[in-house]
C-alpha cells in the first residue's frame, strides 16, 4: 500500500496563535493524544522570543514534561522543536529535542519581521546550527516559509525559493520543507515548486506544510503527494496561524487529511477515530470554541473497502 508520513504540528503551530494561554499540562495532553493516534513525529514546541509568541513561553517546561513520559522514546516518537536562530538552537538542544526544524522565510520583509534578520543572516546561522546539532547527533531540517506568497511583498518568485534550496544543499540537511505560511498556494504552483525542489536536491526528503486559509489546503496536500513529497504537516482540529502574518488561519486538519488519504487507499498510520476524539477534546475542553475541522462537523464515512451501496 502507498504511504504518506504526517507530522503533527498542533502543539506548536496549532496553538501559537491562540490568544488565551494554554496550560503546560494541556499541551502535554495534546501531545499524548497525538501520539496515541499514531503520530510518530510531533512538532511540540518552538524556541522563540516569549514576548513575540507568549504561547510558546513554556517550551522548556513542555519538553521536561515530555521527557518525563518514557513511552515517547520507547515507542520511537520523535519530538521536534522549531528554531529561528542560533539562540533558539542552543535552547532546543539543551531541552533534549529529537529533531530541530530551522525556519527561513523566502521573503526578505517577512524574515526581518519574523526573525529580526535578513535571509542571508538566517542561512548563515542555519549552517552553524547544522554543525552544532550534528555534533550532538540531532538531525536538522529546514522549512522555507512563505514559499508561495508573502503578506508584505506579494508573489514570491520560484527562483527565490530555489536559490535558498540550493544554498541549503551545502549543509547536508535531513529534510527540506516548503511552507505555505499564509495559505495562498494552488495545486499547480505546488506541483511546480515541488518538482523544482526535487530537481535541485534529488536526494533530500521533501516535506510540505499547508494552511487552509483560502480552502485549498487539501488540494495542495494532494498535489504535493502526487508530485513526490514524502511528508506533510497537519494540525489536529485544523487550528493554527502565524502571529506575524495578518489574517493567517489554521493548518490543514490532520483528521481531514487522514480521511482523504484513507479513502484513496494511502496508508498514514493514524487512527481517524482517535484524531476525532482529540479534536473534540481540543475544541470543547481546551479552546472552548469551534475548530475548523470538517470531519469533526460531519464525521467519517465507512471504509472504502466496504461494497458500494446503490441509491435509488
Amino acid at each position: 500500500m502507498t504511504k504518506i508520513e504526517i507530522v503533527e504540528v498542533s502543539p506548536r503551530d496549532g496553538l501559537q496563535n491562540e490568544p488565551d494561554l494554554v496550560p503546560t499540562h494541556q499541551k502535554l495532553e495534546l501531545i499524548k493524544r497525538a501520539a496515541a493516534s499514531g503520530a510518530r513525529r510531533i512538532e511540540a514546541v518552538s524556541f522563540v522570543n516569549s514576548k513575540a509568541v507568549p504561547q510558546m513561553a513554556d517550551a522548556e517546561e513542555v519538553m521536561m514534561a515530555i521527557r518525563g513520559e518514557t513511552a515517547f522514546r520507547q515507542e520511537g516518537i520523535a519530538i521536534s522543536g522549531l528554531v529561528l536562530n542560533r539562540r533558539g538552537l542552543d535552547r532546543a538542544l539543551k531541552a533534549d529535542v529529537d529533531e530541530v526544524n530551522f525556519v527561513v522565510l523566502a521573503s526578505e520583509t517577512f524574515n526581518k519581521r519574523n526573525q529580526g534578520a535578513t535571509t542571508m543572516e538566517t542561512m548563515r546561522q542555519l549552517g552553524e546550527a547544522v554543525s552544532v546539532a550534528r555534533a550532538e547527533g540531532i538531525p536538522v531540517g529546514l522549512t522555507i516559509g512563505a514559499a508561495f506568497g508573502c503578506p508584505f511583498e506579494g508573489e514570491v518568485p520560484l527562483a527565490k525559493v530555489i536559490a535558498l534550496v540550493e544554498q541549503a544543499g551545502a549543509f547536508d540537511l535531513g529534510e527540506i520543507a516548503l511552507a505555505d505560511t499564509i495559505g495562498v498556494a494552488d495545486p499547480l504552483a505546488v506541483e511546480q515548486r515541488v518538482a523544482a525542489l526535487r530537481a535541485a536536491l534529488p536526494g533530500v526528503p521533501l516535506r510540505c506544510h499547508f494552511h487552509d486559509t483560502r480552502n485549498t489546503g487539501l488540494a495542495n496536500a494532494y498535489a504535493a503527494w502526487r508530485s513526490g513529497a514524502t511528508t506533510l504537516d497537519a494540525s489536529i482540529g485544523g487550528i493554527g496561524g502565524c502571529p506575524f502574518a495578518p489574517n493567517a488561519t489554521g493548518n490543514v486538519a490532520t483528521e481531514d487529511l487522514v480521511y482523504m488519504f484513507s479513502r484513496m487507499g494511502v496508508e498514514t498510520g493514524l487512527s481517524l477515530d482517535s484524531l476525532l476524539a482529540a479534536a473534540e477534546w481540543l475544541q470543547d475542553e481546551v479552546l472552548k470554541k469551534a475548530v475548523p475541522s470538517a470531519l469533526l462537523r460531519s464525521g467519517g464515512f465507512p471504509s472504502v473497502t466496504e461494497p458500494a451501496r446503490v441509491c435509488v
